[in-house]
């Protein structure tokens, strides 16, 4: 469930971009859950085709998706319409996204734009629009060049075709079946409503990442004489390029594209890692471990990065100092820094190393992969932010405290706490009582099941809940930095003498906005 600081951080995206009668409707959504048409007409008090207009515009942008679902005892349907909290937030990262582009495929970055400030397109409209926005006097590009730049973002999984319009999902007989799956002692993740309407809406990857095809007209011009020697190969020609014609007409003028939210996050996500871990490094490992990220070709899972050891080893000598690096110097580096053998016998990937050792063929290592686990450094990394606010705001001592706290997991008398954080006694209990009026901590009163008299102690552990009110303080920061910059567009706006400085200190919250956001990505998108 999103919390209230949240919902109004993500109100404050939709109204900055499309108004507040949209941003109304929205926060109905995020309030209360998935709602019909006329109950969302009934707790805004607005007019039919005012909530109807502004679900379009949601919708259009990837804000809120519709799905169908039983209504009575009859085999009747209502559609209800969900707000995607997750996608609300991504819109105040476009320019990050822009910038993954731009660095691995710059060439289509005006396509992906044109995405992210439309929501969703057919590939006839991009063409159009792309066409548009060439400057007088520039060489305009041609229909199959930017199909071309449209099929490398397709093929590297940043664009996808739109999930399903209005898919069925019945609550009721997905609760019959989870609850069945948990009799048979299964093991599974708990997904909330939200999560299993997106995934019931979404496409194979099949289908989410097919590309436009190509149709070549001029070749099958330029070989007419060819195939007009044999009729029946002639037919049989002419039947395959009308279906792929037919197939590409459908792809470019009824397929509806949008930008692929979860590959930027995956690709931001592996930069943060990266380099995040690069100020703890040993001197010299440097190049080891940005080659182990730039080898990485393979994405099983959002999770992990999966980097083969042959484009290690050839990004490696790559790199400054690289050809010096033998292979066992590369290979206990990556085992330091948590890179496994991701096959499922690590034996033949060590054997295969011992006889590349021996100056056998580098052959012997084809095939083998070594794998990091990211959620390992995300979390690690989150534990570092909330230690370091609880450092800045209560001290040294109640740094050291929560952190063995949060380390150890598991509930700590006091007496240990003394003894192992080597702390004075009255300090500790401050702090003790400083962390859990602050709901950082919980604590538990234990009696003595051994000795006479009525003998107690006290058990301090972490709260369940603290990430999530690190998170809520991460979305208020967030909403005041907007509203600040919104107060400061507005005077610029009325107008005043000095412009210069309100320009200047919009810059600069607009910067800080951007930089608090690698915070909210770190607990929130990762």
């Amino acid at each position: 469930m999103v919390s209230q600081h949240g919902i109004l951080l993500a109100v404050s995206i939709i109204s900055d971009h499309f108004g507040p009668l949209v941003s109304k409707v929205c926060g109905c959504l995020l309030r209360h859950g998935a709602l019909p048409l006329q109950e969302i007409v009934r707790r805004l008090e607005l007019s039919p085709g005012q909530v109807k207009n502004s679900l379009l515009v949601l919708i259009q942008h990837n804000c809120v998706q519709a799905f169908n679902s039983p209504r009575g005892s009859g085999d009747k349907t209502a559609t209800h319409y969900l707000a995607n909290f997750d996608n609300i937030l991504h819109r105040q990262r476009f320019s990050k996204f822009l910038s993954v582009i731009r660095a691995d495929i710059p060439e289509s970055e005006a396509l992906l734009e044109g995405l992210l400030q439309n929501g969703r397109l057919t590939f006839d409209q991009l063409v159009e629009r792309t066409i548009s926005k060439v400057p007088e006097g520039s060489i305009t590009p041609s229909r199959e060049e930017i199909r071309m730049n449209f099929n490398k973002l397709v093929f590297a999984h940043y664009v996808e075709r739109c999930p399903k319009p209005e898919p069925f999902f019945d609550p009721l007989v997905d609760e019959q079946s989870t609850s069945t799956r948990k009799r048979a002692k299964t093991v599974e993740i708990a997904l909330s409503i939200d999560k299993k309407v997106v995934n019931t809406a979404s496409l194979s990857d099949a289908e989410r990442f097919s590309e436009i095809p190509y149709i070549m007209e001029d070749a099958s011009n330029a070989n007419d004489s060819t195939h007009s020697s044999i009729a029946g190969t002639k037919r049989k020609h002419n039947a395959l390029e009308v279906d792929a014609e037919l197939n590409s007409t459908i792809a470019e003028n009824e397929v509806l594209w949008r930008a692929n939210f979860e590959k930027f996050i995956f690709c931001l996500k592996k930069k943060f890692c990266a380099d995040r871990k690069k100020p703890k490094l040993k001197v010299g490992t440097h190049p080891i471990w940005e080659a182990f990220f730039e080898a990485s070709l393979i994405e099983r899972d959002n999770n992990s990065v999966t980097s083969p050891i042959n484009g290690i080893l050839e990004r490696v000598g790559q790199k400054e100092g690289g050809t010096l690096m033998t292979l066992d110097h590369i290979t206990r580096v990556l085992e330091e820094l948590n890179c496994n053998p991701s096959s499922e016998d690590p034996d033949s990937f060590i054997l295969a190393l011992g006889k590349l050792e021996a100056r056998a063929s580098k052959k012997e290592l084809s095939g083998f992969e070594l794998e990091s686990d990211l959620s390992r450094i995300v979390e690690a990394s989150q534990n570092e932010e909330i230690e370091s606010l609880v450092k800045k705001k209560y001290g040294h001592a109640a740094f050291t405290i929560f952190r063995l706290l949060v380390r150890d997991g598991c509930p700590m008398e006091t007496d240990k706490i003394i003894d192992t954080t080597i702390l004075d006694k009255q300090i500790v209990y401050g702090t003790l009582y400083k962390l859990l009026k602050d709901d950082y901590i919980e604590t538990e009163r234990i009696l003595s099941g051994t000795g006479t008299g009525n003998l107690q102690f006290f058990v301090w552990r972490v709260k369940n809940t603290f990430r999530e009110q690190f998170i809520d303080n991460l979305y208020h920061a967030a909403l005041n930095l907007r509203q600040m910059v919104n107060y400061i567009a507005d005077l610029l706006l009325e107008g005043s003498k000095d412009d210069t400085k309100l320009r200047n200190r919009k810059n600069i919250l607009i910067l800080a906005l951007t930089r608090h956001d690698d915070s909210l990505m770190l607990f929130n998108g990762f």
